[in-house]
């Protein structure tokens, strides 16, 4: 979860195709991997030994971030087998002092490697690393660690905006309004990113549609989330998509009678008349890969991101009791684009503007290399049909 400074658009230098995403191998000890940055030799832990910490924003009960977050924790526990009592988990940790506070209690716990799940935790985390630096620190949704100069500092994420376009494409097959609403946490570019690469899914099967965006200003609050999304159907939208925790968009959209994309979850249990289908991250993969890295005492890289053809992206079964006929199809289509090049989610023509007002064009021909070069999403401009409202 992030804000971007603006980035200029990656030389061709870092075409090595979308999925390749910016997922650097594990460097050798003393070298220096994809993003520049040195990384040290470790001394390995063993497995019945290693104990591994967590900060989480909320617990699972969100049935949204945090919950999908924790299966990515039970999933990295089966694959290596690790007692409960190796993984310390602290739960709803605001995005302050207590995040500092949770942090120093992992170390004192004796945790060898430590996972901050939320943006707002990085300044904490990188601070922290750089007094301990036997133990390794990992940052989802971060963008500090590749000039942070710290071996012990890696920040990781996936390439959830092909996921949320594929949704997208759900949503343009399925709204009769062409009107499309968005609850948004915040206007950083995590957020932008992803219901930009929403919106663009929706317009390639629909070029008529058109998206208004609301903003939270929180990562999750049920009530005003629903609240955020009923005043999205009352300026006619009928399909609510999000990026926020929570299943209240879910349920707001059922109560009203319209369609929802969600995220982070199977939300078709909570709105079963309502939800089409949701983006979700297997989180599972990198914290297995990065534990593992611990163990074995190589280096864990300082920026991770995989996406849609390793598994780390994926779609929640489609709720074929509601979708529009030929939706899977047309997913399935897209996809298998995606998987082999063929498509790139922020292709040119494309023109943008970010909050601040900075624009960008993407010419023809041309596409914008989202996380290519860091696993933090970079694209923070609003395209046209997009309308952010208050």
């Amino acid at each position: 979860m992030k804000k971007r400074i603006l980035s200029v658009l990656m030389s061709l230098a870092l075409v090595t195709g979308l999925m390749a995403g910016c997922t650097p191998a594990a460097s050798d000890s003393g070298s220096s991997d994809a993003s520049g940055s040195t990384v040290a030799e470790l001394t390995p832990v063993a497995k019945e030994d290693i104990k591994v910490g967590f900060v989480y924003i909320s617990d699972p009960s969100d049935m949204g971030y945090t919950y999908n977050q924790e299966l990515g924790t039970k999933e990295m526990q089966a694959n290596l087998g690790l007692r409960d009592d190796q993984i310390i988990s602290k739960y709803n940790v605001p995005e302050g002092a207590e995040c500092d506070t949770a942090l120093r209690e992992l170390v004192e716990s004796g945790c060898n490697i430590i996972f901050a799940t939320s943006f707002g935790y990085e300044d904490y985390v990188r601070e922290i690393a750089a007094e301990y630096p036997e133990i390794q620190f990992c940052h989802a949704t971060g963008n500090q660690a590749a000039g942070a100069g710290l071996p012990n500092f890696h920040n990781y994420f996936a390439s959830i905006y092909e996921g949320r376009y594929l949704a997208g494409i759900a949503a343009g097959l399925k709204t009769e309004t062409n009107k499309l609403g968005y609850v948004a946490a915040y206007p950083y570019a995590e957020v932008i990113s992803g219901y930009t690469a929403f919106y663009l899914g929706a317009k390639s099967v629909n070029p008529d549609v058109t998206m208004d965006i609301m903003y939270t200003n929180a990562w999750n609050n049920p009530t005003v989330e629903s609240q955020v999304a009923q005043a999205l159907i009352d300026r006619g939208c009928d399909v609510i998509s999000q990026h926020s925790d929570s299943t209240a968009p879910a349920t707001t959209a059922e109560e009203n009678g319209v369609w929802q994309v969600g995220y982070n979850n199977d939300m078709i249990e909570a709105a079963p008349e309502a939800s089409l289908i949701s983006p979700r991250i297997d989180w599972g993969i990198y914290v297995t890969e990065a534990v593992q890295h611990v163990i074995d005492g190589t280096a864990i890289p300082t920026d991770w991101c995989k996406g849609y053809a390793d598994g780390a992206v994926y779609l929640s079964p489609l709720n074929t009791s509601i979708a529009a006929e030929g939706t899977q199809e047309a997913i399935d289509a897209a996809a298998e684009q995606i998987v082999n090049g063929e498509l790139h989610v922020f292709a040119g023509p494309l023109t943008g503007t970010s909050p601040s007002g900075e624009t960008i064009t993407v010419s023809e021909g041309d596409y914008y290399h989202e996380q290519e070069e860091q696993s933090a999403p970079s694209w923070e401009y609003i395209v046209e049909g997009c309308t952010a409202v208050e």
